[in-house]
């Protein structure tokens, strides 16, 4: 039995992460999921959240912004729209006052609706790396 597996993050420029794992928990959009060394074949998609891993230096947390988890053969690949370590704080903390207040003038049935809230939950995930 495996006591790691391998942890591969992607977005459209760049590979985020690539290194061995022990355990990773990541916001799949039917709720929150763990992945352990010799998991089953998974496949699911990603909501926008923290996804939290612990490797050999410790646990690290990445903010994602949708996408995709596919596990096979011990190795867990995540394809995320956008996905960062770090994230100033007092700017995001404008911003989510900003899209508040967007959101707040609008309606469910307003067409920019969707993409504001999803914006919103984007700029609650990177600011939830700065705590």
């Amino acid at each position: 039995m495996a006591d790691r597996f391998q942890l591969r993050v992607v977005t459209p420029t760049s590979e985020v992460v690539n290194e061995p794992v022990f355990e990773v928990y990541a916001p799949g959009t039917v709720g929150e999921f763990g992945i352990l060394p010799d998991h089953a074949a998974f496949l699911s998609s990603l909501e926008i959240g923290i996804i939290r891993f612990r490797g050999v230096d410790g646990e690290r947390r990445l903010a994602i912004r949708e996408g995709f988890a596919e596990v096979s053969d011990n190795v867990m690949t995540v394809l995320a729209e956008d996905a960062v370590a770090e994230a100033p704080a007092d700017m995001l903390r404008t911003e989510l006052t900003a899209l508040q207040e967007v959101l707040d003038d609008l309606s469910v049935f307003d067409e920019e609706f969707e993409d504001t809230d999803a914006e919103k939950r984007w700029t609650e995930a990177r600011l939830e790396l700065a705590k």
